[in-house]
């Protein structure tokens, strides 16, 4: 009878043992790899046949597995059934519940680990202090540096480079430089951390000095490195550096980074050419859902809102799933145009995604119905709010009853706000200037006191444009300019062809109880107007002008710079804090959508005779005028100042319409007439006349509402 000798059986079952350890071990790898977690889950039960969980090795590749593909809670289920818990296997679990975000969980495993005598190496060090970053827990992150250094691990390039990083998202940026120039050697994750870093604490120019020295020293830099320094220039629209860092990702192969090309778009998008942004997102074969938001928040911010909604679709189609980020570029772009019903669908459409709205989403939707007057029902959203509204959702609320000038849900709003705690100063300053628009002077200067009292300081308007390697920085009024002389030179000129042109200012955007002339001339020098101005005796060519500014530019200002794109023949781009206004040819790409409300319980008065032409009163022509925001849109056939008597309708609406009457010069007191466009149901609501001459309306009404009809959409 043929046998085997017992020797080489054994043999065999050893080498059939070690080609299945093997085996596992390779397609464990593999799936972990490619994230396919149908295939992971055949192999762990494979696994389980084979009694080869019992392995700390397989251990440890399935625990990476399961956090690969986001399932640490079946990590910890794995780290549980393990006998053997070695150093890997602890190193695996700590990773895998900071990386997923559980950094509690992941800071009691260190500890237990610590407690059953396993002594943390430099895998283990950079996921606790990943974890205490999460957190951004300074006193835990010091904690487990103290560890690192009694150590001795304070020296290696991985736990230096994750203390760097540690300590920087926690605020202390000092903290972080120090480690970083005591650190012997230094990694792109060094480098690229600290880069970072100065960046998030608005410390841009170290930035880029940092990465100056790191590039010219032949570091190795990434494309994180480059997606940071790409975002330092346009966070501050230095959009000539910027070109020239595209410039070298072009030559150093990072062009194709999703990464990198999210932080072109938004640079691009933040310095005004929204076209490259668009050239950079058609270009990028692979595009993750980074890519995506940042093209929708560009369109928002441009007022492109169709091309967001387009956007919107062929993610869908593409097969990417839209993020709670997705949704709030998409509820901005709605807002930036008044589109209610679009805001409503896509509030609606979130729980089809399993989105939960956060307080950002509601205050989106908050300040949509908020700016269409619909501030019942935006107040209704807010108490039905499953969690309590945060100081956004009622500033949203706030900015709403400012612009229609309802300050008795204004002032309900700015109690609610300040139940919450310390505000910010702008919230302060919207309360203040809601009262002064409505004329109550005494409240506004109550608020303003309440603000100095709490030591709040108010944000100083600031605008700024770029010449070549240099910043030029203006304050309202400001005469410290090396050509102050000149700006204000050219302002005057620029203040003569634009008051031809039929511009007057619009004094009530100067919310003090000051005398006319004194806000005439309050208004007249606003930061943005003297870097315009600075702009146009700099750059003799016609390249567009790009000027930013950091608060929300008002909304006489927005006028004028429509004057002064037509009387200079020059495009304007202002970027303030809330979105982009492209000025060309008189027109504004935001449609004038944020500046044309008018308080429907402010009534201007007008009175015949008037010594002060309105802006209409260049006419000599009989019957109704029109025009909106001093473009003539009706009858008006030419500019000369015409000598007979005008009246002007000032209609309260989302477009600011003025209808003048050539009355013939009879005499009659001042009158008031308040009109309001309802925009939803393309109806003109709420007419009330006062004057000694009631028949004056019935005799026009016909064919003003005939032009209104015709000029409104």
């Amino acid at each position: 009878m043929f046998s085997i000798p017992l020797q080489t059986l054994q043999e065999r079952t050893l080498f059939s043992f070690e080609q299945k350890y093997r085996n596992v071990s390779s397609l464990l790898l593999s799936v972990t790899r490619s994230r396919t977690l149908p295939k992971g889950l055949q192999l762990h039960g494979h696994i389980i046949k084979l009694g080869f969980q019992i392995i700390p090795l397989i251990s440890h590749y399935l625990i990476n597995f399961y956090s690969k593909t986001q399932l640490p809670i079946e990590s910890l289920r794995v780290f549980d059934e393990t006998h053997i818990k070695s150093s890997t296997t602890w190193s695996s679990i700590i990773s895998s519940l900071a990386q997923n975000e559980l950094p509690t969980l992941a800071l009691q495993y260190f500890r237990s680990m610590v407690d059953n005598g396993i002594r943390p190496d430099d895998h283990i060090f950079p996921s606790a202090t990943k974890a205490s970053a999460i957190l951004s827990s300074y006193t835990v992150g010091q904690s487990v540096h103290c560890f690192a250094l009694k150590t001795g691990y304070n020296v290696d390039v991985f736990v230096g480079s994750s203390l760097v990083d540690m300590y920087a998202k926690c605020g202390k940026i000092e903290d972080a430089r120090k480690v970083f120039d005591e650190m012997p050697m230094r990694n792109v994750v060094s480098w690229s951390g600290m880069i970072y870093g100065y960046a998030q604490s608005g410390e841009n120019e170290e930035a880029l000095l940092l990465f100056k020295q790191a590039f010219f020293e032949k570091f190795e830099v990434n494309d994180f490195t480059f997606t940071t320094v790409i975002q330092v220039c346009g966070s501050t629209t230095m959009l000539g550096l910027g070109k020239q860092l595209h410039g070298l990702c072009l030559k150093m192969g990072y062009d194709s980074s999703s990464f990198v090309g999210s932080s072109l778009i938004s640079m691009y998008s933040k310095c005004g050419i929204i076209d490259v942004a668009y050239q950079v997102f058609e270009e990028i074969p692979v595009r993750n859902l980074g890519m995506w938001n940042a093209m929708l928040i560009a369109c928002a911010q441009h007022s492109h809102t169709n091309k967001a909604f387009e956007l919107f679709k062929e993610m869908e189609i593409s097969g990417i799933k839209p993020n709670f980020i997705t949704f709030l570029c998409t509820l901005y772009a709605c807002s930036h145009s008044g589109l209610v019903e679009k805001g409503k669908y896509y509030f609606a459409l979130m729980k089809q995604y399993g989105i939960e709205p956060c307080d950002q989403h509601y205050a989106s939707m908050v300040d949509i119905l908020g700016r269409a007057n619909k501030l019942n029902e935006a107040l209704s959203i807010i108490t039905e709010m499953p969690t309590k509204p945060t100081q956004c959702v009622w500033g949203a609320f706030l900015t709403g009853c400012r612009l229609h000038g309802n300050t008795e849900l204004a002032a309900y709003a700015a109690d609610q706000v300040f139940e919450l705690g310390p505000v910010s100063s702008g919230m302060h300053v919207l309360l203040s200037n809601t009262y002064a628009a409505a004329g109550r002077y005494e409240d506004a200067a109550r608020a303003r006191k309440m603000m100095r009292d709490k030591g709040i300081i108010k944000e100083t308007g600031l605008s700024w444009v770029e010449e070549g390697n240099f910043v030029h920085t203006f304050a309202s009024g400001d005469r410290r300019h090396f050509k102050s002389e000149e700006i204000y030179k050219k302002l005057e000129e620029l203040e003569d062809g634009m008051e031809k042109a039929g511009y007057v200012a619009d004094t009530s955007y100067v919310l003090r109880e000051v005398g006319g002339e004194e806000k005439n001339m309050a208004i007249r020098f606003h930061s943005e107007r003297l870097a315009i101005a600075f702009a146009l005796i700099t750059f003799s060519d016609k390249k567009p002008i790009r000027i930013m500014k950091n608060l929300r530019i008002c909304g006489d200002c927005h006028t004028a710079i429509k004057f002064m794109s037509k009387c200079s023949e020059r495009v304007i781009i202002v970027r303030d804090n809330n979105r982009f206004h492209r000025f060309e040819d008189g027109k504004c790409s935001c449609n004038d959508y944020w500046f044309d409300i008018v308080f429907t319980d402010r009534r201007k008065k007008f009175m015949v005779g008037c010594t002060q032409p309105c802006r209409v009163a260049a006419m000599s022509v009989s019957g109704p005028v029109a025009e909106i925001d001093g473009e003539d849109v009706g009858y008006i056939n030419c500019f000369e100042n015409c000598r007979q008597c005008q009246n002007c309708f000032e209609v309260s609406s989302t477009k600011t319409l003025r209808f003048s009457l050539q009355m013939n010069c009879f005499h009659m007191s001042e009158f008031d007439l308040l009109l309001k466009f309802d925009r939803r149901h393309h109806v003109w609501i709420e007419s009330e006349l006062e004057s000694k001459h009631p028949s004056m309306l019935s005799t026009w009404w016909p064919e003003i509402s005939i032009a209104a009809r015709q000029l409104l959409p």
